[in-house]
């Protein structure tokens, strides 16, 4: 898998309209900072998983189909095995 962005937490291919990202269930869990991103984007899992997401404000939530709007604090919250996810630019 290629990753073009030094420092981030998973790597990523792009697959036509949609990006693949992949997290290992070894990363730490420090890497998985509140951000907030500059577009709209769909995020859905590619397989079961006991990963989260969490909003500002919100309590964590199962990670399997997603919007997150642009400008929206959210993190990752680490499961037990890898995550996979395709995210589309909404």
């Amino acid at each position: 898998m290629e990753n073009n962005k030094k420092n981030l937490p998973f790597t990523e291919v792009n697959d036509g309209d949609k990006k693949i990202r992949t997290f290992s269930a070894n990363v730490d869990e420090g890497e998985l900072h509140w951000h907030r991103d500059r577009e709209d984007r769909l995020v859905e899992t590619t397989h079961e998983t006991n990963w989260k997401i969490q909003f500002d404000n919100e309590l964590p939530r199962d990670l399997k189909r997603v919007i997150i709007p642009e400008g929206v604090y959210h993190r990752l919250i680490k499961g037990t095995d890898d995550l996979t996810i395709s995210i589309i630019y909404i």
